[in-house]
């Protein structure tokens, strides 16, 4: 077989000639997503010279995420990390946390992402300011997808689970398992879109079902473990023959300790997001009875996929169904 040359590279690639030459001979003047497109075809194709040194890890993925402190985003960053260290050496996946009640913040960093950003991956509440960022650099040609919750409706790819239908799902496993009938509650986080269509999924279900059990309350937590013990602790006094709990957001460590100690708290059928050291340990002591996982892992591995074919270092077309979330009671763990 004959050598590759510039041709046969600039194909590969999806790009011209003169890109190519500029590239392999340190030219300038290329956007580092198409230095990489011309470098990654060059290895692939074995051309048989040296490329040049300079170019490896300009291709650099940031990926922008809140609450550190939460289990989910560790799993969510540790996924990252894990998916990271098994692409090509030229991609550099770099995570870093923000403020997520600090929207102007947030903004300024999405803004000023490196020149060299060869895409965008958020893990950040919904605020017009933030969505204003995101939609700029977007329309400046920064690839950008949104993990777990929308900071935009209008710039990026999504990708999560179906929230709606999570809501749904919960209001069904309380409606049908729960074991007195009476009053249900939920609690969420306002300002994320996700929690939003969950709670929208789950009053639905009540307003559709003719169900003996009925949504009567909601509590904005603010995923904050204080705050959020209290609203439920409120809750429980409001309604001594209290049936279910949906937390269609976080704390849940704080909710599973109140119904621990409150006198009608192993009464409450409580259905929750996301399997922690809490909420198992919660499941298998009867305090919560289905945790509805959103599965991070497969949330990271579909946004870096989306991400590497729309800078083309893929030529796989990842799926765009929602993540399947997962369905976990005590006898499934």
């Amino acid at each position: 077989m004959s050598k590759p040359n510039y041709r046969d590279i600039a194909r590969h690639a999806g790009v011209g000639t003169a890109t190519v030459e500029r590239v392999l001979n340190g030219r300038g003047g290329v956007r580092p997503a198409l230095v990489e497109k011309v470098v990654v075809a060059a290895r692939s194709l074995n051309y048989p010279r040296k490329l040049p040194d300079a170019h490896r890890g300009l291709l650099r993925i940031e990926v922008l995420m809140v609450r550190p402190e939460t289990t989910f985003y560790r799993r969510l960053s540790k996924a990252f990390e894990r998916i990271a260290a098994t692409l090509d050496p030229l991609v550099v996946v770099h995570r870093s946390f923000t403020d997520e009640m600090k929207p102007e913040e947030i903004a300024r960093r999405i803004r000023s992402a490196d020149p060299s950003c060869a895409g965008l991956i958020l893990a950040v509440p919904s605020n017009p300011v933030i969505s204003a960022a995101v939609e700029k650099v977007n329309a400046q040609g920064l690839p950008v997808v949104h993990v777990v919750t929308r900071a935009s409706d209008r710039a990026g790819e999504f990708v999560g689970i179906d929230n709606y239908a999570a809501g749904r799902t919960a209001a069904l496993f309380l409606c049908r398992m729960a074991r007195p009938s009476g009053p249900v509650v939920a609690i969420c986080h306002p300002i994320y879109q996700v929690h939003r269509d969950r709670i929208r999924g789950f009053s639905d279900y009540f307003l559709e079902s003719p169900e003996p059990s009925i949504f009567e309350w909601i509590g904005f937590g603010r995923d904050e473990e204080r705050f959020s013990a209290d609203l439920l602790w409120s809750a429980l006094e409001m309604y001594p023959d209290l049936a279910g709990l949906y937390n269609a957001g976080g704390a849940n460590s704080a909710l599973i300790e109140v119904l621990r100690r409150h006198p009608h708290g192993r009464n409450v059928f409580f259905v929750g997001h996301e399997l922690t050291d809490y909420t198992r340990i919660a499941l298998q002591d009867g305090t919560m009875d289905v945790v509805l996982d959103q599965a991070p892992e497969a949330q990271a591995r579909r946004a870096l996929d989306l991400i590497l074919r729309r800078i083309g270092l893929t030529e796989i077309e990842p799926d765009r169904a929602p993540i399947r979330f997962i369905t976990i009671t005590k006898e499934s763990l």
